[in-house]
């Protein structure tokens, strides 16, 4: 679905990729993490063309997609969901979705197919549905999460890729967005998951990366990696320390 080779992304003098190499097989969910600053963001917008790579070569389902635009990336069957949401606060939660379809309604998507896609992402999350005349501002940080993929859904992508969708959220909210995740890849979705909440990622997921400043040191099955010490020492170490620290006293 998805093959990244000797990727270098610089931001003017700045190296934040370097040689990165990954590649993601259709039907998997595969996990991408690292500290803050490792390039995990930066990877995800060299795949849809907010930045542009200095040097390597990014294939979606074999096709070069290395500088192209935004649109003709969404086009091609690749959705992203942002770090921190990113809706449209002053629209309707229904609206907000229906621009995630601008794409395939440009593409001529007849109408009864669109009802149809709202029916699915409203099954995934009811939430939604509930509050379609809800300004998207006036939502929670877990229903705008719910409202960022389903409106990425909207687009019909063939790969989904997730910017750090547990950040801001309470541990029941996180344990229902992997759920949703788990089943967008039962009903045929491949995904590319970038989480700095390991544990959760690799328990979804079948393979993970490990990213540090700008290099993959590290890859592997999921489990493999929950069990690696290096990777138990830096990045879920932390995570026990903030399960206990949630507790109530």
């Amino acid at each position: 679905m998805l093959r990244i080779r000797n990727l270098d992304v610089a931001y003017g003098s700045v190296t934040v990729l370097r040689r990165a190499s990954l590649h993601v097989a259709a039907g998997e969910i595969v996990a991408l993490i690292g500290a803050n600053g490792a390039g995990k963001t930066t990877l995800l917008e060299a795949v849809t063309g907010l930045v542009r790579p200095r040097a390597g070569e990014i294939a979606l389902r074999g096709r070069d997609v290395a500088g192209l635009r935004t649109e003709e990336t969404v086009a091609l069957g690749c959705s992203l969901v942002p770090e921190g949401r990113q809706v449209f606060p002053s629209l309707s939660v229904r609206d907000n979705l229906l621009l995630g379809a601008h794409v395939q309604q440009r593409r001529g998507r007849p109408r009864h197919e669109l009802a149809r896609d709202l029916e699915r992402v409203h099954g995934l999350f009811p939430r939604l549905a509930e509050r379609g005349r809800q300004l998207a501002g006036l939502l929670s940080g877990g229903e705008q999460q719910m409202l960022a993929i389903a409106r990425a859904l909207m687009a019909r992508p063939s790969l989904l890729m997730l910017d750090e969708p547990s950040m801001g959220l309470a541990p029941l909210v996180v344990k229902d967005i992997f759920a949703v995740v788990s089943r967008i890849r039962e009903e045929g979705c491949t995904v590319l998951l970038v989480e700095q909440n390991a544990r959760s990622a690799l328990r979804i997921a079948q393979r993970g990366y490990v990213l540090e400043t700008g290099r993959v040191v590290l890859e592997g099955a999921a489990d493999e990696l929950l069990a690696n010490r290096d990777v138990q020492r830096a990045y879920l170490g932390r995570e026990i320390d903030r399960e206990a620290e949630a507790l109530p006293a």
